[in-house]
């Protein structure tokens, strides 16, 4: 047990699932190396990349020595004592020219400071600086300041509770994500939806999405894959798409998205449409590299069919011209607005509370009816009785018959009425 706890507590935090593949693709390896490597199957190294499972003991071990980033190579240190000055003699330094003296102005005297004003409070934290993303692209980015760990907090630093960091995101995120569910799935009811679960989701998980290294990237996979969903089509609501476009151009890209198969449509957006690169999409797709880039072409494909001028464009500028396309598409259709991120966060906890309720109930429940099981079951197992039924065929059985009713008359008067005569010759009725 000693040996056990020690080798866990030896081995380094892995980094977040999105960075292992990184990690991995940077260093050029691919699944089956790593699967061969560790002594796993090439499924289990994928989970590993998903966030479905991870590493533990050895394994854990080995694949974090396997995908860790390369040491930057320091110069060697030059020791002070091996480091000749040239020696500068008086001749020499008299033969250095030296250049004109230069007037500078006199110095004024410098005033007294005046005593130490109280210090004043920090200025508030503004979006709008030459950081700031705008809500659109802060969607796909996700960037959330996080102060690195192990560095000492400032002591104005105003800490941030978890319902106000969700609400940040919230805010900075969920109408952007609404516009890019609305061009995935073309019902503008469903995005909404996609996008509030989501969130729902994440404020249960909040300290896993938290200390992700995209927070913004996991609710857009978890959107995308509620929207995906292929139970919506039992739905009356989103059973059937909402009205194209009434714009031809507009009209023509709204059809061309919604006739690709989903896994493509998805690649699409978020390549052209979000900016993601292409490991980066590959991984959010859970696909690899090279089937990510297979998709993303015909999805071009497809689309440029119905748009000529995209057919005309280079391979580099067609990129940018989806991009544009879909930025058009998405701003000028009134997608509804979502709820406010409060009453996301209640109907979230609402329905956890619900949900562990109905956990406890359907345990109590079955431990009932288990108890009255046990208490009403037999003990032990009794052989059920055959039903009677009538066989023909059989022989009579041998032996004395049935008495009749004479028989036993005379049977009765024979044992009231005295016996005389010998001993031996009285009958014996038993």
């Amino acid at each position: 047990m000693t040996r056990s706890t020690t080798d866990e507590a030896a081995v380094p935090p892995l980094p977040s699932p999105k960075e292992r593949r990184r990690l991995r693709e940077a260093k050029s390896l691919s699944e089956e190396d790593v699967a061969a490597a560790v002594g796993v199957t090439r499924a289990t190294v994928r989970s590993w990349e998903t966030g479905r499972a991870s590493p533990r003991g050895r394994k854990c071990a080995l694949y974090a020595k396997l995908i860790a980033p390369e040491p930057a190579v320091k110069p060697p240190a030059v020791k002070p004592e091996a480091v000749k000055l040239p020696v500068v003699t008086t001749e020499a330094a008299a033969a250095v020219a030296v250049p004109e003296a230069i007037d500078l102005p006199e110095a004024s005297p410098v005033p007294e400071a005046p005593p130490a004003a109280p210090p004043a409070d920090p200025p508030p934290v503004s979006d709008t600086g030459p950081g700031a993303v705008a809500a659109d692209d802060r969607s796909r980015t996700g960037e959330v300041p996080v102060r690195p760990s192990g560095t000492a907090e400032a002591p104005d630093e105003r800490r941030v509770s978890p319902a106000e960091a969700f609400d940040e995101l919230y805010a900075r995120t969920a109408p952007g994500l609404v516009r890019q569910a609305y061009l995935l799935t073309g019902r503008r009811t469903l995005a909404r939806e996609s996008v509030e679960r989501a969130f729902e989701l994440a404020w249960q998980r909040w300290p896993e999405v938290a200390v992700d290294r995209d927070p913004a990237g996991w609710v857009r996979a978890a959107a995308y894959e509620y929207a995906m969903s292929p139970w919506h089509r039992l739905r009356r609501t989103h059973r059937h798409p909402d009205a194209p476009p009434t714009e031809p151009g507009k009209r023509a890209l709204f059809d061309a998205l919604l006739d690709l198969p989903p896994a493509y449509r998805r690649t699409l957006l978020l390549y052209d449409g979000v900016g993601l690169d292409l490991p980066e999409m590959a991984a959010e797709t859970e696909a690899s590299t090279p089937a990510a880039a297979g998709r993303l072409m015909t999805a071009r494909a497809a689309v440029a069919e119905r748009l000529p001028e995209l057919a005309d464009a280079a391979p580099a500028e067609q990129s940018a011209l989806l991009q544009d396309r879909l930025g058009g598409l998405a701003r000028a259709e009134h997608v509804p607005v979502p709820r406010p991120a409060r009453a996301v966060r209640t109907g979230s906890e609402n329905k956890a509370r619900l949900w562990t309720r109905a956990a406890v109930a359907g345990v109590a429940l079955l431990i009932a009816v288990t108890g009255l099981t046990l208490h009403t079951a037999p003990t032990h197992y009794e052989q059920p009785i055959s039903p009677p039924e009538r066989v023909g065929g059989v022989p009579p059985r041998g032996g004395p018959q049935k008495l009749t009713a004479q028989d036993l008359k005379l049977q009765k008067s024979l044992s009231e009425q005295l016996a005389h005569g010998p001993e031996r010759l009285v009958p014996r009725l038993e």
